[in-house]
């Protein structure tokens, strides 16, 4: 009589067990860089709110507005620790978003993205360039 395997054997289920090992390693670090991602994307957001109020402030002023009236409200989150505005010139008004590190996993531990419009007074219209002192790597692409 001839007998039937009726299961795995050892071997094929340490394989198994190993391949899965290896799949976590890899899947876990770059899951978590995803979140820290994902996370500073909001304080870029959080920053971004602003600058439709600024720079419509510009067109209508043919200045940046000054930094007590340039309307842009704290929005405080679980990533975000606070936004500001200052104006550094008639043409140039910078807003700052301050990341709560706390909650992004330590990678941006208070740093800030930091958003720079400069106004052209022929035009009306506001360029923002953004910098952040955040690891490019978990940084927006428009941001880098």
């Amino acid at each position: 009589m001839k007998k039937v395997q009726a299961g795995f054997t050892l071997i094929e289920l340490m394989i198994v067990v190993a391949i899965i090992g290896i799949l976590a390693a890899i899947a876990l670090p770059a899951y978590q860089d995803y979140m820290s991602r994902s996370k500073v994307s909001e304080v870029v957001l959080a920053a971004s709110g602003g600058k439709t109020t600024i720079a419509e402030a510009f067109q209508t002023l043919g200045r940046m507005p000054s930094t007590t009236s340039g309307g842009v409200s704290t929005q405080v989150s679980n990533y975000v620790q606070s936004v500001a505005y200052a104006k550094t010139s008639d043409t140039v008004g910078v807003l700052t978003a301050q990341a709560d590190g706390t909650s992004i996993g330590g990678v941006a531990s208070g740093e800030n993205i930091v958003l720079t419009g400069t106004g052209d007074q022929t035009t009306g219209i506001v360029t923002w360039v953004c910098s952040a002192s955040i690891a490019d790597q978990y940084v927006p692409a428009n941001c880098r």
